[in-house]
Parts: C-alpha cells; sequence; structure tokens
C-alpha cells in the first residue's frame, strides 16, 4: 500500500464538524497503520486566508486552490448552513472540475453536495445531503438522484453524506474501504462513536415529523395510524377518520406535512419496523403483518426503496448488542 492524499475542502461558513470530524478519524485510522499506509490530509481552500467557521472559529487551509493544482486519493467538500443558500463559487467549481473529480473518489459531507452540484458533478448520480436541505439539492439539480434519508451514498467515486456527524459515519466507512472492518472499528471506539451508522441506516425518525394538532383533522389521522398500524388505510377511512371528504384528504396531508397520505403511512410503518429489527427477535413475517405490510415482500419491496437494505440485511447491520 501507499500513503493515501486527503483534501478536504473549506470555505467561509463551513461547518467546522464537517472539517474536524472525518479529519479526525483519519487520523484515528493512522494510529492503526504501518507508517508506509498513513492517510496524509491537508485543509485546502480558496487562499491562504484564514475562513469564519459557522461556530466562529477560524480556520486556515494547508493548501490554496492554487497549490492543490495534482490528484489527491480522497476530496471531500465540507458543508456549510449558508451553503444552500449561495450561487456558484467559481474558483471552487473549477477546482472541484479539474482535480476534485480526478481523485480516486470524491465527494461531500452535508450540504456540500450543492458546491458539487456546481460543479457540474451530480448529474445522474445517486446522493445523499442534510435532510433540511435534500428537497432543495433535488430542485436545483434536478439531473441528480437525491436520497434524503440515507446516512452515506457511494456511487461509484462519488460520496456524499448526511448532516454533519454524518461525516464521521461516511469516514468510517472510507476507512473500513481502504483498511478493513476492524480498523474502522479500533478507530470508532478511540474516538468513541457510534460504529452501527453504515449508509442505508435512517437519517431521522419519521415521528420526529411536525405533529398536528390532536383536534384537528390531520391531528387524528396521525393519532389513529400511530396507534393502529396494522390496520389498512385507504383514502377512504383516512377521509373517515379527519371527518372530510374524499377530496381533501390529500391536500391535507399536502398543506399540513408536505408529503402524501401513502408515503406518510409507509414512513411510519418503516420507522416502527426498524425499531423491532433493531431491538428484537421477532419474526421477519410477524414485523411485516404488526406494522401492517400485509406480508414480508411489501415490506421488502419498501425497505429497498426507502433505504436501499431488505429488512434482514437491515437487522444484520443495525441489531442492538
Amino acid at each position: 500500500m501507499a500513503h493515501r492524499d486527503v483534501a478536504v475542502v473549506i470555505h467561509e461558513g463551513v461547518q467546522a464538524l464537517d472539517v474536524a470530524g472525518p479529519l479526525d478519524v483519519f487520523a484515528a485510522a493512522n494510529d492503526f497503520l504501518m507508517p508506509a499506509d498513513h492517510y496524509r490530509c491537508f485543509v485546502v481552500g480558496k487562499d491562504g486566508a484564514p475562513v469564519r467557521s459557522s461556530n466562529g472559529m477560524r480556520i486556515v487551509a494547508d493548501l490554496g486552490f492554487d497549490d492543490a493544482c495534482r490528484p489527491f486519493h480522497t476530496v471531500l467538500v465540507a458543508g456549510g448552513p449558508s451553503m444552500p443558500d449561495r450561487g456558484p463559487d467559481p474558483l471552487l467549481s473549477e477546482w472541484l472540475r479539474e482535480w476534485g473529480s480526478r481523485a480516486e473518489r470524491y465527494g461531500s459531507i452535508c450540504n456540500g453536495t450543492f458546491a458539487l452540484g456546481h460543479a457540474g458533478l451530480l448529474d445522474g448520480r445517486t446522493v445523499t445531503t442534510h435532510w433540511l436541505a435534500s428537497a432543495r439539492l433535488a430542485a436545483g439539480f434536478p439531473r441528480a438522484r437525491v436520497e434524503p434519508d440515507r446516512i452515506h451514498v457511494r456511487d461509484d467515486r462519488l460520496v456524499s453524506s448526511a448532516g454533519v456527524t454524518a461525516g464521521i459515519d461516511l469516514a468510517l466507512a472510507l476507512v473500513a474501504e481502504d483498511h478493513g472492518a476492524a480498523t474502522s472499528l479500533a478507530c470508532a471506539k478511540a474516538l468513541v462513536v457510534m460504529a452501527q451508522r453504515q449508509g442505508g441506516q435512517s437519517q431521522f425518525s419519521p415521528l420526529l415529523l411536525r405533529v398536528a394538532d390532536g383536534a384537528s383533522p390531520l391531528g387524528r389521522v396521525q393519532a389513529y395510524v400511530m396507534e393502529h398500524l396494522s390496520e389498512a388505510f385507504p383514502v377512504e377511512r383516512l377521509a373517515q377518520i379527519a371527518g372530510v371528504s374524499l377530496r381533501s384528504v390529500a391536500r391535507l396531508f399536502a398543506q399540513g406535512l408536505g408529503t402524501t397520505p401513502h408515503d406518510f403511512i409507509e414512513s411510519i410503518r418503516i420507522d416502527q419496523a426498524r425499531n423491532l429489527l433493531e431491538a428484537s427477535d421477532t419474526a421477519i413475517k410477524v414485523v411485516a403483518f404488526e406494522c401492517g405490510f400485509g406480508n414480508p415482500d411489501l415490506m421488502r419491496s419498501a425497505f429497498q426503496r426507502r433505504l436501499g437494505v431488505t429488512p434482514v440485511q437491515y437487522r444484520e447491520r443495525f441489531r442492538a448488542s
């Protein structure tokens, strides 16, 4: 093996954890590797001037774009709270197209995906980002396939992660890819971080979505669905529970939750199934019935479509010890 040079790209308003998290993972990995196999990490920015991170910390780049005109093994663009609101940065876009895309693997942490999009590197690719920014990313770069509920995603040489601390999960996955799962686990233990969150795990629980006033039509539907998940919920049944017309059901969910009735119910069912798969030995077919999927095949299809893994794979990866 040989040194793997890693470039983490920063900018004004960068999220400090997007930078420090992955760098700490690669530094921890070096403690378990032979010197010849070490990661050599560089912070790359527009020039040598310090940038102010979103928490006020100043970060100084090791290399400006003019000094970093060479291939790296891994290039990661860090995100920041203001990233979705920015337009293209011509110098950053040019460097990413010229040198970032030449890396053996390149990508983003959190909403650093927007910089990749402005550079034209997301077309036809599957990516993830912070769940709060996923809709804007999909709208701004319609030729990308945005997975809004994934911890991290790899599409050929392109890698991307969800928000903030998910950059640590991505870096641990890259270490496992380079040096094996045992080295990655050792890094996670050294950093005292969770070593379970892999690419197919959900970013957040759909139960954390806004809950409507319990006395409102939508609130009544939400409460009933959550308490009677094994039942079937055709539109007629939802309308009956809400006390509204059939034509009003879709509008109720669109205005109140920004989703469709089908997607809401499926999200709740997947969330409950995830909890059972992680925390119990309940048989797959029983989980499917209790969560309202009807049969294991329908649950498997929903898991693969939403999380990119089957229920069996999910249990193997995320089963609580």
